[in-house]
């Protein structure tokens, strides 16, 4: 595995099971990854077509996935303004079941209720193979184990 720094705006090449390829956009403190899927790796100069693509879901990853090499720099991209302001997020204790929101943007973390989270993302950092495997179901238009497992649970 090839190391790299991680730099807000590069773009990282996502190697799928199948042998497709998929694209992620490192952000400040979360990834944009785009809902492109190719059956070969793009050329750079075909890189700007993210900047026309629809957006499959923010979420952090562990950044060993990018510093280790795992999903490689193909090249890098100025952040759309689109993604500059993420979605918000919820936590839910384990133990109590009590709901927070989380700002990605702030770093804010406020009380809240379920319902204001059901349809929420849960904030957590992900691993590459969770990550690829949401990507293939996010293609295939079927439900993901990994986000249905950290959906919100009602009181």
């Amino acid at each position: 595995m090839k190391r790299q720094r991680k730099i807000p705006g590069m773009i990282v090449e996502i190697i799928l099971e199948d042998n497709a390829y998929s694209y992620a956009q490192v952000l400040e403190d979360s990834m944009a990854f785009f809902a492109l899927k190719s059956e070969k790796p793009l050329k750079k100069n075909d890189l700007l077509k993210l900047n026309d693509s629809e957006l499959a879901f923010f979420t952090t990853v562990y950044d060993d996935v990018i510093t280790k090499g795992h999903w490689l720099k193909v090249g890098k991209l100025d952040i759309r303004d689109d993604f500059l302001e993420l979605p918000m997020k919820f936590i839910q204790d384990s133990i109590s079941g009590d709901f927070e929101l989380y700002n990605p943007n702030t770093g804010d973390i406020t009380s809240s209720t379920y319902e204001e989270c059901k349809y929420l993302e849960c904030a957590a950092v992900w691993e590459a193979e969770h990550v690829e495997d949401r990507l293939r179901d996010y293609f295939n238009n079927t439900p993901n184990k990994w986000v249905e497992s950290l959906k919100p649970i009602a009181p």
